[in-house]
């Protein structure tokens, strides 16, 4: 008899329920209630050129409360260092801080501020020291917002290419920031959507049955408003791939491609895998393949998975980080210089959970 879960894994995905069993271990940044901010959400992670890694995330009492503030912790010798405030606004809550380097070498700390989504203005300060010492904060011009949730993809040749998005009442969008000189200038490229027509004309992914984890956490009602939160990859070439979390009435992630380096971008599509209205994050491999990580379901924010595609649009669940009931979301993955994978996301809100797997571990799909 099948369980929810493996109902979820074989009719969601259309793969053998076998291929969902690997369980990689991890560990808490900081155990649960042991900080001043009981609520933690939206993970980054960056690889540092000692080899450490450094995480960063927002910290509160709840999400848009005006005390949440943006804090780090870095992974030195085995373990992560207790929580650091790396960035505080005066009575407004800060958001999605996103770590990465540019091509000369300077570590950046990008993040949003202001009550709501449809009210951010971005931030952003730099390290030159990997995360020791910080610059003075500064300010995004009106209408850019950097990255908004995922790392950027940077070029060999140095172009940042940055997803990011708005979201207005029941319309939300996705754009490109684009930037030829280390994040000194940006060019704006979008809105990138899919259209309501196509959202009605695409088959919905069937709901899981409602004895699943997370089934009444966010089960609905269903509706389009669009999508948001592109990550970034490159496929070879000059052709990129963003991956991006809809709420749509197909309950399905979204992608869109571009063929000359991020400059113009197709209107996006569905992929033939599940989302539940959260975020995903994705990373193409030094060898090709591309893994994702993503919530296997159309509602809740559980199971978190990954899977891995030969060709970046074919997906194979091949791991399950969390399937019991409660949020496990906003996942953050890179590949280290050592090729193997690092990630970060929310457990439960109450803590950010580290998960390193070996590139061995990773299947041919």
């Amino acid at each position: 008899m099948k369980t929810a879960l493996t109902w979820i894994f074989a009719a969601l995905c259309c793969i053998p329920a076998l291929a969902a069993e690997e369980r990689p271990q991890g560990q808490f940044i900081f155990q649960p209630g042991s900080t001043s901010f009981p609520e933690s959400h939206a993970s980054t992670i960056v690889a540092l050129k000692n080899g450490e890694l450094m995480a960063a995330w927002f910290g509160g009492t709840k999400e848009r409360a005006p005390d949440v503030a943006i804090w780090g912790s870095c992974f030195t010798n085995g373990i992560w260092t207790p929580p650091v405030e790396l960035e505080r606004e005066k009575g407004m809550p800060s958001w999605n801080p996103v770590l990465f380097h540019t091509k000369d070498g300077r570590l950046w700390l990008y993040y949003k501020v202001g009550p709501s989504p449809g009210e951010w203005a971005a931030g952003r300060m730099y390290s030159d020291d990997e995360g020791k010492t910080w610059s003075k904060d500064e300010r995004l011009p009106a209408g850019l917002l950097g990255p908004v949730r995922a790392k950027p993809l940077v070029l060999g040749d140095g172009t940042v290419v940055s997803g990011t998005s708005f979201e207005a009442h029941e319309t939300w969008a996705a754009w490109i920031e684009r930037s030829t000189d280390n994040g000194g200038t940006w060019k704006k490229i979008g809105p990138i959507d899919i259209s309501r027509e196509f959202d009605a004309a695409a088959t919905p992914a069937p709901d899981p049955p409602k004895d699943a984890p997370g089934w009444e956490a966010d089960k609905g009602p269903r509706k389009y408003e669009g999508i948001i939160q592109p990550s970034i990859i490159s496929l070879g070439g000059k052709h990129l791939r963003l991956y991006a979390r809809s709420r749509t009435l197909a309950s399905k992630i979204a992608v869109a491609d571009s063929m000359d380096n991020g400059l113009t971008w197709t209107e996006a599509r569905f992929l033939d895998l599940p989302n539940n209205n959260s975020g995903i994050d994705a990373v193409a491999l030094k060898d090709g393949r591309v893994v994702m990580i993503f919530n296997n379901t159309t509602v809740g924010r559980t199971p978190l998975n990954l899977a891995v595609s030969e060709d970046g649009e074919h997906f194979r669940v091949f791991a399950t980080l969390e399937d019991t009931v409660g949020q496990y979301s906003y996942p953050a993955i890179i590949q280290a210089p050592d090729g193997n994978l690092e990630m970060t996301y929310t457990w439960q809100r109450k803590t950010i959970k580290y998960v390193h797997l070996p590139l061995s571990e990773v299947p041919k799909q």
